[in-house]
């Protein structure tokens, strides 16, 4: 039997979302038992037959990546421990830190029609429009051949309209065609509250719920994005608590 989609559940989940036998087809069974998977805009399909290459070496990270109670409870900011796992695991194979920047230019042409239509259409005016840093700087932690990556353990819930943003910018330019990102699921919140960490983890820093919030409102824009959380089977040692 399918594993579940979701190990805890995040309000919202299902608006504009991709269905759930989409994931299953798509998504290996491992990566289900393992992370909270939403899809949307075919963002599983899209990544399975357009960049099968990508998401082999994406799954298999995602396989390797583990935390450990030490890592839920360590005082102070550790946003950077977990994306370092990520970065010794795909910078080796290509995946890199990219940023764009870019002009827009814009050619406006006025028609001047004569009133004697005999004369032809008449003279035409064109002006160029130019819009310095109309594309500024937007980065992402790592992509390669058209697929972007980020995750977001503990930051605040802001951060996911600058990376969902900068998906959509990468998108529009053609540099990617799918994104994912990946965040804690709400089914870690028992783990912290057992833990004594609850205060550390709060409801306004970046978890699955936040992210569907702004995935179902459509902030993405036309970039397919998956959609990850990070659940209790992949810490270590929680098993055994």
């Amino acid at each position: 039997m399918d594993a579940p989609l979701a190990a805890g559940t995040a309000e919202g989940v299902g608006l504009g979302a991709d269905a759930a036998s989409e994931i299953h087809a798509f998504v290996p069974h491992d990566i289900r038992e393992r992370y909270e998977v939403h899809s949307y805009k075919h963002a599983a399909a899209m990544l399975h037959t357009c960049h099968a290459a990508e998401a082999a070496e994406l799954y298999d990270s995602l396989r390797a990546f583990r935390l450990t109670k030490a890592d839920i409870q360590k005082p102070g900011g550790n946003e950077s421990d977990i994306p370092k796992r990520f970065a010794e695991l795909l910078r080796p194979q290509g995946w890199d830190e990219t940023s764009i920047r870019g002009d827009l230019v814009v050619t406006l042409s006025r028609h001047k029609k004569r009133e004697d239509a005999s004369h032809g259409k008449g003279a035409v005016d064109q002006t160029i429009l130019r819009k310095n840093n109309y594309l500024d700087g937007h980065k992402i932690d790592f992509v390669k051949h058209g697929v972007a990556f980020d995750l977001e353990w503990n930051s605040k819930d802001q951060t996911f309209d600058r990376d969902l943003y900068a998906f959509r910018a990468f998108a529009e330019c053609g540099v990617i065609g799918v994104g994912i990102l990946l965040t804690r699921s709400a089914s870690l919140n028992p783990v912290f509250a057992a833990l004594g960490v609850k205060n550390k983890y709060g409801a306004s820093t970046t978890w699955m719920g936040k992210l569907l919030y702004r995935l179902n409102a459509g902030r993405h824009g036309g970039c397919p994005v998956l959609a990850l959380g990070i659940t209790p089977a992949l810490i270590a040692d929680w098993a055994a608590a």
